[in-house]
């Protein structure tokens, strides 16, 4: 499961670093391998450090549009080891994870969450990026309970509109 997370951060960043005037030529391979493990780093930290509610909170947004702690999260590290480790100044690798993170996330997002795509699984991913800590929780379960328990408007989303439905507003 983690390779085709891998494969995924690939094939978004690919496009993104070769179309990129600002990142030399002589880091583009770097840069996309840097940030593969960067992005997989990043969200095993948080679903094995206390991040794990915002992970699984980024699968229940709709549309795939992952905003909050974990595009933040992962941006930052990403920005830190594209400066860190291949060299890249700070204001080139902020305008690359600013645009791709949330492109990736996204991806990750649909992919998990399209009956039809069986190359992404939520439980599988997490447990694995958990390192086993989920192992035998039911996640899938557990968010659509949450979703549509929290869901209030029914629009398939749990947003301002349901808190306020929530109490009564």
């Amino acid at each position: 499961m983690l390779d085709n997370l891998v494969n995924l951060v690939k094939q978004y960043t690919g496009d993104e670093v070769n179309n990129n005037p600002a990142i030399p030529a002589d880091k583009k391979g770097a840069v996309v391998e840097e940030t593969s493990n960067s992005i997989t780093g990043s969200l095993q930290k948080l679903a094995s450090g206390g991040g794990l509610n915002d992970l699984l909170g980024m699968f229940t947004q709709r549309g795939g549009s992952p905003t909050g702690n974990v595009s933040q999260t992962v941006s930052g590290d990403v920005v830190s080891n594209l400066t860190n480790k291949v060299g890249l100044d700070s204001a080139t690798a902020s305008g690359f994870a600013g645009g791709l993170i949330p492109k990736i996330l996204g991806g990750l997002v649909n992919k998990t969450n399209d009956p039809g795509d069986n190359s992404f699984n939520l439980q599988s991913i997490i447990n694995e990026l958990s390192g086993g800590k989920t192992s035998g929780t039911n996640l899938s379960g557990m968010l659509g309970k949450l979703k549509s328990g929290l869901d209030r408007d029914g629009d398939g989303d749990v947003d301002l509109q349901d808190a306020m439905k929530l109490f009564g507003k």
